[in-house]
């Protein structure tokens, strides 16, 4: 079971809606730090693991900067997220390009911050060598196993997968990667999201290293590392499990000595990137409640939409809602909880047992420190909300201002330029 509790004290919460509005985001900087350690010493036994955090699940620079102050890589797929690294000083082989249908600016950066750049197919060898003019003395392919493995519902069967090269194709991969000059080999894979049964992780290791091994049968060539992905989920809903990271590592060394030591081919850097697992419990989207209104059904609208926050209405996923002081009281009414945007499928939640709600309540939407900010949008021309940090000194942060009208019409040209040709 896991706990839905706000970690903050609600004057301070109070206090920052009425100094900055609402709503906003706000971050636990002392749990993902400790969350963050936690994993690094569950795998403590493999010298080199390391967790490269996927910069997607929460791209702002002072969350990148204080995990990398501890030693975290980043897992990035983009430009910018590449330049955001860089910003936070997290650069080389703590970063994971995962290349996926790349233009070569982005090969072009990532060789430049000598980056594991990791090859999402078996044509971006050569589109990476035409890129930077060469090829990278350290590559990282992406292994699609197909047929072999079942995604699960968030990320799909890797059958109908975009993404990663064919076992038949991985070992031509290496074959050529080192006839164009690597030295050295990485293998990566990503076939679950915000997974929470141990033993879906535990095959996907058992899978790579078994591959390792097989790569090393067929070519002669010593993978140095595996990224297992960062499929580790969180428990969303109040009946969920965390996963085990002591145990989930105990599984994977399990296998490491079985196969990685028994058939020398240790030492194996191990490796996640995970995001989600890392800052999603941490992460709060404060909001006030603008109108109660019954209808065929009663409903609670407020100044959050679901450009805030668009994983209920994109997923069906559940967030967590706490009624800010009224923790304790009977939830004894049931509820559409939705934004203002000009769509129907605007709801935080649906049907869902709370308190009598009042205008003007505070309401915390929890679970919202991954893949939430980050996924927001402008539709309907809503601006995109500030980010606080309370950092683990307990010093409180603005870490990104509440956009403008200013920000939100910058790119568009009010004296329109006339294309010469």
């Amino acid at each position: 079971m896991s706990e839905k509790k706000v970690p903050f004290d609600k004057e301070l919460l109070y206090k920052i809606s009425q100094r900055e509005g609402t709503p906003f985001y706000i971050y636990d900087g002392k749990a993902i730090v400790d969350n963050f350690e936690r994993f690094k010493k569950a795998f403590s036994w493999n010298s080199d693991f390391r967790n490269y955090f996927a910069v997607k699940a929460l791209p702002n620079l002072n969350i990148l900067k204080m995990l990398g102050e501890r030693g975290s890589g980043s897992d990035c797929s983009s430009l910018p997220e590449l330049k955001l690294s860089k910003e936070a000083g997290i650069t080389g082989e703590r970063i994971m390009f995962t290349s996926n249908d790349t233009p070569n600016e982005e090969f072009i950066e990532a060789y430049r911050l000598n980056a594991i750049i990791n090859l999402d197919d078996i044509t971006h060898i050569n589109a990476l060598e035409s890129a930077i003019k060469g090829f990278p003395e350290t590559i990282s392919f992406r292994y699609n196993p197909g047929k072999e493995r079942t995604g699960n519902v968030f990320i799909g069967n890797p059958v109908e997968a975009k993404y990663g090269v064919t076992k038949d194709q991985l070992f031509d991969c290496y074959k050529i990667a080192k006839q164009k000059g690597a030295k050295h080999f990485y293998l990566h894979t990503m076939v679950a999201s915000c997974e929470l049964k141990r033993d879906f992780i535990v095959q996907t290791a058992n899978s790579l290293f078994s591959l390792v091994k097989k790569i090393y049968d067929e070519t002669g060539i010593r993978i140095e590392g595996v990224d297992l992905g960062g499929g580790i989920g969180i428990p969303y809903t109040p009946d969920a499990e965390e996963m085990n990271l002591e145990l989930l590592s105990k599984e994977i060394k399990e296998l490491y000595d079985r196969i990685i030591v028994k058939n020398g081919l240790a030492p194996l850097k191990v490796f996640f990137e995970c995001g989600r697992m890392i800052t999603g419990p941490y992460g709060y989207l404060v909001t006030k409640v603008r109108h109660v209104c019954h209808k065929y059904k009663d409903y609670v609208g407020l100044d959050a939409c679901m450009a805030d926050l668009m994983r209920p209405a994109l997923y069906g996923a559940y967030h967590h809602i706490t009624v800010l002081g009224k923790e304790n009281e009977i939830k004894d009414h049931k509820y559409d909880v939705t934004g203002s945007l000009c769509e129907n499928n605007d709801k935080f939640a649906i049907d869902r047992p709370l308190c009598k709600i009042e205008k003007g309540d505070m309401l915390v939407i929890h679970d919202a420190g991954a893949h939430a900010h980050a996924m927001g949008f402008n539709y309907n021309a809503k601006l995109r909300s500030p980010e606080f940090l309370v950092n683990p000194d307990g010093d409180i942060l603005k870490i990104r201002r509440r956009e403008t009208f200013e920000d939100y019409v910058a790119p568009q040209l009010f004296n329109p330029e006339k294309l010469e040709f």
